[in-house]
Formats: structure tokens, sequence, C-alpha cells
């Protein structure tokens, strides 16, 4: 396989250190964290939290132009969402300054699956609103998402991954969900992001204290393996890269091993994104996925339940209810045929 030729696009997710922000933005964090260090913290929070916004290549709109564009409401915004097929749903959540098409590779192999594939930009991110993120604020969405959808799988990419585990350990039901080089905390971004704008320690320190303000909890209380033990029973890959350069091979294997019956696919010279395309990913991931989806009593993929609690596809959905429709039309003209006779 060719080796990963990914590179970081940001400081909030950079492995290499300053050369990741310009010189003068880098010289004037630190001159103002010397003349109003309330100020610089307040910077350094908002720089740590907002994720770029890059243009979707031509490739993506192209793939999600024969998607049904939708929205979804959260958290007093609408989230801008895609859906293509027809069955259960799987979601597909991308990572930090992503874009909901990134995974569109997955959706030909789920919908010939018989599943629904549900795509959308999780907040501050693509077409939708918002300037400002966290893996936090990504789980919110993926819960949000779930129920607005009914979406039994999931699929996440990076933070979206990370996101997702976040989502199980809240309890949101997922049938089966597949991990895609997700990073375990978020404290080797923070690291690398200090190290990027050559921050002091107080400064670090302040910056985190906003940081951990804002979201609710210490950064090292986000620590996915450590959180395992709260999720939901939802079957899991873990899928990860060797020569992933943006999140370490170790943090993947961390989460395998530390969440119950979780499974870990490695791959080698894919690196953080284009593992995103490559088949053996697609074919593996989906396959996890339709494995362990419920089925109808007729074999093919469940979309809801049945009134007694029975999983049902769509068609003998429809065929029960014309057939109870049916039923209750025969009483109704029995009824009055006997009334009419007295």
């Amino acid at each position: 396989m060719p080796r990963n030729h990914d590179r970081p696009t940001s400081p909030r997710n950079s492995t290499n250190g300053r050369s990741a922000v310009p010189g003068p933005l880098r010289a004037g964090m630190a001159a103002l964290s010397a003349v109003a260090p309330a100020l610089a913290a307040r910077a350094g929070e908002r720089l740590f939290m907002s994720p770029p916004r890059t243009r979707a290549p031509a490739r993506e709109r192209e793939e999600l132009a024969g998607w049904q564009p939708f929205s979804v409401e959260h958290a007093g915004a609408r989230l801008a969402a895609w859906q293509r097929g027809s069955g259960p749903s799987v979601l597909l959540v991308h990572g930090w300054g992503g874009r909901g098409g990134q995974l569109s590779a997955f959706a030909p192999a789920l919908e010939e699956a018989g599943c629904r594939v549900v795509a959308f930009d999780a907040p501050a991110h693509g077409a939708s609103p918002g300037r400002l993120a966290s893996a936090l604020v990504f789980a919110d969405a993926v819960d949000a998402m779930a129920r607005a959808t009914g979406a039994r799988a999931v699929i996440g990419h990076s933070l979206g991954g990370a996101a997702v585990a976040v989502a199980l350990t809240r309890g949101v039901p997922f049938d089966a969900a597949v991990l895609v080089g997700a990073p375990r905390a978020p404290g080797g971004f923070f690291q690398s992001f200090g190290d990027a704008f050559a921050l002091s320690e107080p400064m670090r320190a302040a910056v985190r204290a906003r940081i951990e303000a804002r979201v609710g909890m210490r950064l090292d209380e986000l620590d996915l393996p450590a959180m395992a033990p709260r999720a939901a029973a939802a079957p899991l890959l873990v899928v990860h890269d060797h020569s992933d350069a943006e999140v370490p091979f170790a943090s993947g294997s961390a989460i395998a091993e530390a969440w119950p019956g979780a499974r870990l696919l490695a791959t080698d010279g894919l690196g953080h994104r284009r593992i995103l395309r490559d088949p053996e990913v697609i074919d593996a991931a989906v396959s996890f996925l339709v494995e362990r989806l419920p089925r109808c009593a007729c074999g093919r993929l469940a979309c809801d339940e049945t009134p007694g609690g029975e999983p049902s596809c769509a068609g003998c959905a429809v065929a029960d209810d014309l057939w109870a429709r049916g039923r209750r039309r025969a009483w109704a003209m029995r009824s009055t045929a006997e009334v009419t006779a007295a």
C-alpha cells in the first residue's frame, strides 16, 4: 500500500508543532499574552474550539448531488443533512474541520445492503451554523441526529468517532458502531495546540481552564478507554492505520482494548483520510454493521418494530397495515349488516 501523505490542516489537530501556525499569528498571541493575559486566554480558547471551514472539493459536491437534503434542529439551530436509500438508517459522522460528504464512499455499499444512509455537517462545520465546537458538541449532535432519523448504526471518523463513543457512553441506542481513526482523548491535541502557539505554562493553564469551563468537564476526564465501562453495549469495530500522522495508532488500539467486546482492524499505509475510501475498509465496516442490524421475519433488514415488538422491514410493515385495515373494514361491514338485519 502507498504510504500516508495526509497533512494536518490546522493548529487544532496539528501534530507537527509550530510549523502549522503562521509566524505573525504566533507573535500576536505572544504579545497579547504579555500585555493582556485574560484576553489572550479567551483568544486561545476560541482558537482551539474554532474549526476551520473549507469548501468541499468537487468530488464531494458531485457525490452529494444525488442525495436528498434535509435539516435537523439542534441547540436552537438547524444542522444541514443529506440522505439516500431506504431501510434502517446508518449515520455518518465526520471529523474536526470536515464535512458530511467526506464519508460518502461508504454510502453505495450501505445502500446496496438495504440501508438508508444519513450524513450531516456538525455544528460550526460545512453548511451548519455555529462558530465553536468540541467533542461534546459533536456528541450532542450525534444524539440529535440519531433521534431525528432513528439511526440504528453509525460510522464516525476522527473526532466524529470520538463523539460517537461519547454518545454511546450517554446511552444513545445504536445496534453497532464503527470508529475510524478516532482519538482517545483531546489532551494530545491541546498539547500540540500549545506547542504550535509557543504558549507558556501559565497561559496553557488559563486557556485550558476556559475550555473546561465551557464544555463542563476536565479534558483529562474525556478519555475514551476510561469511559468505556459506561458505554452502551453496542458492538464496536475500531479501524486505525499504523501510519496515521494525525491520530496515533496507539489511540485506536487503546480504545479497542478497553471497550467491552470491541474488535480492532489495523491497516497500514492509508493514513488519516485515505482510509475513508479504501475498498477493504469500506467492505469490513459495512459488513460489521449490517450483520448486527435486526432483521424482519422475511429476512430483510428491519426498519421499525411492530406493535408487538418484533422487528419489521418497510414492506412487511405496509403489508401488515393493509391486512389490519382489511380486517377492520370486514369487521365493520359485518357489524353493520348484523345491525341492519336486526
